[in-house]
């Protein structure tokens, strides 16, 4: 394994990851308040599942997303 290359790709992965989460977050927590679904001071549990195939790798983390 080449260990550059490996881990060049990860980060690249989880900044994808990352991006793509904050943007679908944002999105949808907007529209919930605009339409009076929520209130905007809401503290919302939330939890992000990886699953990776061909190492049967699942991994969950729990946390809260707090709108103030």
């Amino acid at each position: 394994m080449n260990e550059d290359v490996f881990n060049a790709s990860l980060r690249q992965f989880l900044k994808k990851v990352g991006i793509s989460s904050q943007r679908e977050i944002e999105k949808s927590v907007r529209a919930a308040v605009s339409s009076g679904k929520l209130k905007g001071g809401e503290k919302l549990p939330a939890t992000m599942t990886l699953t990776i195939a061909g190492i049967d790798l699942s991994y969950e983390v729990d946390g809260a997303i707090d709108l103030g």
